[in-house]
């Protein structure tokens, strides 16, 4: 069992404040994987306190030598990849054959990113006369979630520090051994002391800290939408800068002309990636109704072949969810389901074979869904794909665009041309065509109860910067 029992705050190691210390589960068994204190107001007043000591030098550091900085950080994630691939599955329970191309690739790739951003981003600019200049923001409070739990710190604290601003980090409680292995490579890389800083804990107690702290100038969070809207409402007390990337309920247009051998394997993948812990996952599969029976056949043979199981086994392609409290709230989703007259294609909310411990879910498909049901409104962060059928393109359209989200979604169709011109139509802040595969560089955000702002590549960077104009 790992035991971490210190913050790291202004460049060093501390003792938390207080004595009460959170039990990280394994995923695969149940067992306590490690310990982390919890961390308090006064723990975080700290961090916070340094980061803002931290903030005019880091600030002025020349943006090329920051870069240097992110890009120590970026060898030394790579260094420990397999480590963090590692962890990540025993706290998430992504197959291990994935969590060191994912969970441990994207953050690397995301650090890389911004070393190189860092030092060529044009920082000012000519209008008339005025000399228009982008500054760091100050202090970003950086609350992060579980289910990709070091990709997501990346992308909030590796454009934050290369665009010159400090960060306090709370990495979800559920999952935050990743985040102690980013602050010993940030500590070997020798970040001066209070640009970086982490504290753990529970979200009412540190996440609301950092949220409502006077000196933090900007919040960067991610998780669900009810928690999105109580940090909103918490930094709107100081009128501070909010990012957030919340929910979603996204959409798979099968169109008509689709290729489905294509399209219903690769929609199920699109669906059950991280036992659907994705919250840009595509849980909803539109299908033409002349098409439906042929959809759900190729859907659950897909869906059988996702093994649920140990995720360290070489045969595993489902590992468990997160925890007990997910694993009982998707199993409600899919009764859910049953009882409101979704057809159960495969799968079911019972146990599955063999696998007395850990948090595992049967892979399911329902069909026969229509918009109004629990399982098509709600997100359900579990491998849960539903399949509505439709006959119109402009039904469909409709239906995925009826949803408070506005995440994610994906359109099959006989041609690009056709794909790109439905993608258009979606009311969602990316959309994959044809299979097209997820960028890293790219901007990643929602629209409506989704999200607001943007994260990766150059519009992510942005979202750390003011803007400032002299006028001559």
């Amino acid at each position: 069992m790992l035991v971490r029992d210190a913050f790291y705050i202004d460049g060093k190691w501390v003792a938390p404040s207080g004595s009460e210390t959170i039990d990280v589960i394994d995923s695969a068994n149940e067992s306590v994987f490690a310990t982390i204190p919890a961390g308090t107001s006064k723990d975080v007043d700290k961090a916070v306190r340094a980061a803002a000591a931290a903030f005019p030098a880091w600030a002025a550091t020349p943006a090329k030598d920051r870069g240097e900085f992110l890009q120590k950080i970026t060898d030394g994630l790579a260094a420990r990849a397999a480590e963090i691939a590692d962890v990540i599955s025993h706290e998430v329970g992504m197959p291990r054959n994935l969590s060191e191309m994912i969970q441990a690739g994207l953050p690397t790739m995301t650090f890389g990113d911004n070393a190189q951003r860092a030092g060529s981003f044009v920082w000012d600019e000519e209008i008339g006369n005025s000399l228009v200049v982008r500054e760091p923001v100050g202090v970003v409070g950086a609350i992060t979630p579980w289910n990709y739990p070091l990709h997501q710190i990346a992308n909030k604290v590796a454009p934050a520090l290369a665009a010159g601003c400090t960060v306090v980090v709370k990495p979800s409680e559920v999952a935050p051994i990743n985040a102690f292995i980013l602050a010993e490579i940030v500590d070997a890389a020798r970040l001066p002391k209070g640009v970086f800083n982490l504290v753990t804990g529970v979200g009412p107690v540190v996440g609301e800290a950092i949220a409502s702290h006077p000196l933090v100038d900007m919040v960067s969070f991610t998780g669900s939408t009810r928690a999105g809207k109580r940090v909103m409402e918490l930094a709107s007390q100081s009128v501070k800068r909010v990012s957030l990337e919340l929910g979603g309920k996204s959409a798979n247009i099968i169109c008509d002309d689709a290729d489905l051998e294509k399209a219903i394997p690769t929609g199920v993948f699109a669906c059950y990636l991280n036992s659907g812990q994705t919250c840009s996952a595509l849980t909803r599969m539109l299908v033409p109704r002349s098409k439906l029976a042929e959809v759900e056949k190729l859907a659950a043979a897909t869906a059988e072949t996702f093994t649920p199981g140990d995720p360290f086994a070489e045969t595993t392609k489902l590992g468990p969810l997160v925890s007990e409290v997910q694993r009982d709230r998707v199993r409600g989703f899919i009764q859910k389901g049953v009882d409101e007259g979704a057809k159960l294609v495969t799968g079911g909310a019972e146990q599955p074979d063999g696998l007395e411990k850990g948090f595992y879910i049967r892979p399911t498909v329902f069909s026969n869904v229509t918009n109004d049901m629990t399982i098509a409104r709600e997100e359900i962060f579990g491998p849960v794909l539903s399949i509505l059928p439709y006959d119109t393109e402009e039904e469909a359209i409709e239906v995925a665009n009826d949803t408070p989200y506005g995440l994610a979604g994906g359109v099959w169709a006989g041609s690009q041309e056709h794909a790109i011109e439905i993608a258009q139509r979606l009311r969602t802040g990316q959309v994959d065509v044809n299979g097209g595969s997820f960028n890293p560089f790219a901007p990643f955000g929602g629209y409506k109860q989704s999200g607001v702002g943007r994260e990766l590549g150059k519009y992510g960077f942005e979202e750390f910067l003011e803007v400032k104009s002299i006028q001559r």
